[in-house]
């Protein structure tokens, strides 16, 4: 399901949800790209590759993390940002740890997102949580 539209507090935004599969990360960043591609004043080149990585890094914690069957991706965009916004069922926060640096597990993505942002939010409830990431544009 994808939909559109503008909100006053955020200016545009899109949403769509994607099944926890391998494949969703690569959806996500097609979905991230044409997003932008749509903004004007067209968000920078590298403002807009740090934003693509904020999105791969956010849904590729959510397909290998998560509990659920989907996860949901918004994007507003913000007169100095964009929002990235992934939702999942599982109503642990993040959890940081050591990165890997010889068995490719990973640890990497969310002290990265946490780095690139401006702000970043998470909101847990019993029916999963919602990590809220603002990158400049």
């Amino acid at each position: 399901m994808k939909t559109h539209g503008m909100r006053l507090d955020t200016g545009p935004f899109e949403q769509t949800v994607f099944d926890k599969r391998p494949e969703a990360v690569a959806d996500a960043r097609d979905f991230a790209r044409a997003f932008m591609a749509g903004l004007h004043p067209a968000v920078g080149t590298q403002d807009a590759a740090s934003i693509e990585l904020a999105v791969s890094e956010l849904v590729t914690n959510a397909v290998r993390h998560a509990h659920g069957t989907s996860c949901s991706l918004q994007l507003h965009a913000q007169p100095d940002g964009i929002a990235v916004v992934v939702g999942d069922a599982d109503p642990r926060p993040p959890r940081e740890r050591a990165p890997d640096l010889a068995g490719g597990t990973g640890g990497f993505g969310w002290p990265m997102v946490k780095h690139m942002a401006k702000a970043v939010s998470v909101t847990c409830g019993p029916n999963g949580k919602t990590i809220r990431a603002v990158l400049p544009r």
